[in-house]
């Protein structure tokens, strides 16, 4: 297994980790394949979408502050974030990807993304 952190600037953000996987595969010496990206955090998570215009993600971004407030009245979680639970849960903590010769197979415009729900924090990857 590899590791890597990714540190966050923002409370919510998504931040590109393409080559970080793609550099994690190289070092587990995986020529063919399947692997796993997962991130052990509870207010973050891990998404695939377009890479090419940053557009995107800010629009994604925005769209899920948009359907889950950070305060809501309904929220119960004496942690004060549930919001950024609620996303984490929609969105996702692991991804897998097929590997072949020794480079992730994603389509032309697709990037692999930590999204930040409840930073800015030190997160942590694990590929396997």
């Amino acid at each position: 297994m590899k590791t890597f952190d990714v540190q966050t600037n923002a409370h919510d953000q998504a931040v590109n980790i393409t080559s970080q996987i793609q550099q994690a595969v190289k070092e587990l010496g995986i020529k063919d394949g399947v692997i796993t990206a997962f991130t052990p955090h509870t207010t973050c998570a891990l998404t695939i979408t377009e890479n090419d215009d940053p557009a995107v993600t800010i629009d994604l971004i925005r769209q899920l502050d948009a359907v889950i407030p950070w305060k809501h009245p309904a929220y119960t979680h004496a942690g004060g974030n549930a919001a950024a639970h609620i996303k984490t849960a929609l969105v996702g903590s692991s991804l897998h990807f097929i590997v072949a010769g020794g480079t992730l197979q994603l389509g032309m415009w697709q990037g692999v993304f930590l999204c930040e729900f409840d930073g800015p924090r030190i997160r942590h990857v694990w590929v396997q």
